[in-house]
């Protein structure tokens, strides 16, 4: 036995060791938050900090926002170091990226990096392959000349659940769509994936748009969620179990893309489909997944229920 002398600083150096341990288990990741630019349509400069508070309220995250040049301006010399960054939350879909940004965002990804692609995020860089394998499929897109709608049919096909399991539709006509903001319910469609794992079979959204007749690649993805347009009520709508929550592998990357979230420049707030439960915390068990492949946040007790919207105090 060790005499009592010596006793004291080896436990000293143990409870030492013990807490840096606890410490560095407890240290926040890394996430970069990139925003900046929108469509005509949207409004990163109130969706954006709305993003940046849900991730630091959890503790998990230590959020860094970076954020692009202006609309018009030279983006020539945009570079942010995506290096160290556990995951990075896009609310962007404005000018293309410099070709060594791409490169770079491409390589992190293939290495191992974490995306999370928010609403209209999903409509960002049409004529970028790589991010369009990133993101599965998405909607419209700036043309060439400044115009929205450059994803086409020749993009890839659509997804769709039907009889149980995901398919892809190639032939049906149409590109994307949505009906009007309304209450609408999702569907969860893996159970038991990390992201959905103790979440209700349905539960009700509040006041957004039901991205549909999406296209893309469509590789390599795990759909979460889907919600159906009702065509009663909605005529021109697709009628089609959507996918609303997804998740991609792409290298040894992971993405979590959630089409939840619109904000509009003429929005005042409150912002009920940002303020919702429901996407507040998908979207937080979304990026610590992106983070690092697991999911140890608890479904809290205001969680939507299939017959009622919870919806935050902002």
């Amino acid at each position: 036995m060790l005499p009592s002398a010596l006793l004291r600083p080896l436990a000293a150096l143990a409870l030492a060791f013990g807490c840096a341990a606890a410490l560095n288990a407890a240290a926040p990741h890394r996430i970069m938050l990139l925003t900046g630019q929108s469509n005509p349509y949207h409004d990163w400069a109130k969706s954006a900090p709305v993003v940046r508070d849900i991730l630091a309220q959890t503790g998990l995250f230590a959020v860094d926002v970076v954020t692009t040049p202006p609309k018009g301006a030279d983006m020539s010399g945009f570079a942010p170091k995506f290096a160290g960054y556990a995951a990075v939350v896009m609310v962007y879909e404005g000018a293309e990226f410099p070709e060594a940004t791409k490169a770079a965002f491409v390589d992190y990804m293939k290495k191992g990096g974490g995306l999370v692609v928010v609403h209209d995020s999903n409509n960002a860089f049409p004529f970028w392959p790589e991010w369009n394998e990133m993101i599965g499929v998405g909607g419209w897109g700036f043309k060439p000349d400044g115009g929205i709608g450059a994803r086409t049919e020749k993009w890839g096909p659509k997804i769709r659940w039907r009889d149980g399991k995901m398919v892809l539709d190639s032939s049906t006509p149409g590109n994307a769509s949505h009906p009007p903001r309304h209450d609408f319910t999702l569907v969860t469609r893996a159970p038991d994936h990390p992201i959905m794992r103790g979440l209700p079979a349905a539960w009700l959204h509040a006041n957004d748009e039901i991205y549909s007749h999406l296209r893309g690649p469509a590789k390599n993805v795990t759909v979460l969620a889907t919600a159906q347009p009702d065509k009663g009520k909605y005529p021109t709508s697709s009628g089609e179990h959507e996918p609303m929550l997804m998740t991609i592998a792409y290298g040894q990357g992971r993405v979590f893309h959630t089409t939840l979230g619109h904000v509009a420049p003429k929005d005042t707030g409150p912002h009920r489909s940002i303020q919702c439960a429901g996407f507040i915390v998908t979207l937080q068990r979304g990026t610590e997944w992106a983070a690092t492949g697991k999911v140890t946040q608890k479904v809290p007790a205001d969680f939507p229920t299939a017959d009622q919207v919870s919806v935050r105090a902002p």
